[in-house]
Order: structure tokens, then sequence, then C-alpha cells
């Protein structure tokens, strides 16, 4: 509590403290590839709502789903959802051609298959990281290079997870065997 009695925090009413704006996930946004991504439609989205006179743009958690794909069960509070992966923006960095998005055309529009949009965006991040694997030194390399070096204290742990999660058919952990999850050298091995 402050010395005025008001909680710590408050913001009394004023015009000035007036706002609104939208809650809607990036997964909503409208997308010929299955799902909405952090892509063109989202910045358009932020320029409409700019637009319309909006303050707030609540996006909802955008790291990666676990069960049910509900932004409310993400593996990590830090990784960033591979889904929300713009193929658009893949393209404008050279790391996948127009070509490869050509499957999107079986899309529902007004629903998201996960089923069909996670194999469709895993086969296109395996042909961008094929792609980025090959380049040379550039600004994107030194960038992803960065970004390692930067978030190590996260990235290799949650790396490591996903790759056992994998290995487990996406099992929970704690069903595992228990020599990955106690992390023992010769089982990681």
């Amino acid at each position: 509590m402050t010395d005025a009695g008001r909680p710590i925090g408050f913001i009394p009413f004023a015009p000035e403290y007036r706002a609104s704006g939208v809650l809607l996930h990036v997964s909503s946004l409208p997308s010929p590839y299955g799902i909405g991504d952090l892509g063109p439609a989202a910045f358009v989205t932020v320029d409409r709502l700019q637009a319309a006179g909006q303050s707030w743009w609540r996006a909802l958690p955008l790291g990666p789903t676990g069960y049910g794909n509900s932004p409310y069960q993400c593996l990590s509070s830090f990784a960033g959802n591979g889904l929300l992966i713009s193929p658009d923006c893949l393209i404008d960095e050279g790391l996948l051609r127009a070509g490869d998005c050509d499957e999107w055309r079986s899309f529902p529009k007004n629903a998201v298959d996960y089923n069909a949009v996670i194999a469709f965006k895993y086969k296109l991040i395996e042909r961008a990281w094929s792609s980025f694997s090959a380049m040379r030194r550039s600004g994107l390399r030194l960038d992803y290079d960065q970004f390692c070096l930067d978030q190590a204290h996260w990235l290799d742990d949650y790396a490591l997870f996903r790759a056992l999660k994998a290995r487990h058919g996406g099992a929970y952990y704690l069903d595992w065997p228990a020599e990955f999850v106690r992390r023992e050298p010769a089982a990681l091995a």
C-alpha cells in the first residue's frame, strides 16, 4: 500500500490514462499457410490497430505449445513457437523459394488444422535450416551465432529437452526412462 492508502501500481482514473486494444493470438491472423504468423499479416494488423486508434495488442503467449496446442501450455518461457515463423520472411531472407510453400493451398480458411500445419511448417523449417547451414559467412549467420552465445543459459538445455522429447515420441518427460530424466551422461551420449 502507498501512503495514500491505494495499492501499489494503482492508476487513478483520468482521461489521459484511457486506452483500448484487442486480444488476439498471432495464430488467428489471416494467412495462406494454415496458421497466422509473425510475418506480413502481423505488420498489417499493427498498422490497422494504430490507424483505428487502438493502443494495445494483447497477443497471448508465443512460446512453443505442448499438449492441445494451447498458448497456455508452453514448453518454454524463452523459446518461440516455430509454427509462428513466417514462410514469407524465410523467402525474403533467401532461406526458402516461393515454390517451397505450394502446399498451403490445402489448408482450411477458418480453422487451424494443427496436424497438417505442424507437418508443413516443420518441413519448411528443415528446408530453411538446410539453406542456412549451406551459407557462408553472412549477417544472418553472425546474428545466429551471437544469439546462440547470448542465449546459451537456456538454449542448450531446451534443445536437449526437445531432442529427448522427440526421441520419446512426444511423451511427458516424467514418462521417459529415468536415466534420461536424471540426465545421466551415458544415456545422453
